[in-house]
């Protein structure tokens, strides 16, 4: 019989996963745990960590797999989607998808300060950053609008490939984390596409409409108040022209949005939102598995 730590790591993650568990590579001190389990861990200790396992949901109808690389490959056991295999990401993996991304230096300076900051969790990942500035070169953007900037590395990953003449409307309402921003912003040598709307951003948004600027945004990225995302995106169908995008982020929300014994404010609101996006027929949509879920609509 098999003793090795790896079936009982192998074990315990396929449960969690199952089970609409956020993978643990956002969290160093979980992932200490869970390689401390070893082949001679006491009975006492398996059992502590078998409790942990079962406060997840029980409900789950995927199947969990481990490959020799320790990645996770999640098949889909409804036949209609003829047995589907699709990686998740682990530990190992997404540093290897890190190790892939070309994050500029101005960039990396800007995350590594953000990260001693308070609420630095908030910070989008460099992956999604790199799709962000992708989509926006790809579209030729030249007009975009951020809601919910914090300490700016989404709008300047944007800034950064805006053509001279873009323009930014970049919209924050905490004061203390749009200074670190702008302070990136002149250092990158963008400060002057960016327009900074310091306050409500639903005000900003509303703002612009009433100054005639409907219909003439070519990109919006949404990360703000997760329960304002509906307002947002009301209001930025009305910015954006057809054809243009809006990007919602946190979409997933740790998975909790599948957990039917998570009903707080914040997940049910995000949930009803996911909701009503994919009804909605006045754009098309691509819910996008990265970072923390994200939800790439394109304005019909």
């Amino acid at each position: 019989m098999a003793t090795s730590s790896g079936l009982l790591l192998h074990h315990c993650w396929s449960r969690l996963a199952c089970q609409h568990v956020a993978f643990p590579w956002r969290s160093p001190r979980l992932m200490r745990n869970f390689h401390s389990v070893s082949a001679t861990t006491s009975l006492a200790g398996k059992a502590s960590f078998e409790r942990f396992c079962r406060t997840c949901s029980s409900k789950s109808k995927q199947l969990i797999r481990s490959c020799s690389t320790n990645a996770f490959v999640v098949v889909n056991d409804d036949e209609k989607y003829g047995n589907k295999e699709v990686i998740s990401v682990t530990p190992h993996l997404y540093d290897y998808i890190l190790a892939n991304v070309r994050e500029p230096e101005i960039l990396r300076q800007l995350r590594e300060e953000t990260a001693s900051m308070r609420g630095s969790q908030m910070q989008v990942s460099p992956d999604q950053a790199q799709l962000l500035a992708m989509l926006v070169q790809t579209l030729g953007a030249e007009r975009c609008i951020e809601v919910g900037v914090y300490t700016g590395y989404s709008s300047l990953a944007v800034a950064l490939v805006l053509p001279e003449s873009g323009r930014l409307v970049a919209c924050e309402r905490d004061a203390k984390s749009l200074e670190v921003a702008k302070k990136y912003y002149e250092r990158a040598g963008v400060l002057n596409k960016v327009d900074v709307k310091y306050g409500l951003a639903a005000d900003a948004l509303k703002s612009l409409i009433l100054n005639g600027e409907a219909c003439s945004y070519d990109f919006a990225f949404v990360d703000a108040e997760k329960r304002m995302n509906q307002e947002y995106f009301e209001l930025l169908l009305q910015l954006v022209k057809v054809g243009g995008l809006i990007v919602i982020d946190n979409v997933l929300w740790h998975g909790k949005v599948c957990d039917p014994m998570v009903n707080d404010a914040k997940t049910v609101s995000i949930r009803n939102f996911n909701k009503r996006l994919l009804e909605d027929k006045r754009v098309s949509i691509s819910m996008v598995p990265i970072g923390d879920g994200m939800t790439i609509c394109r304005k019909r």
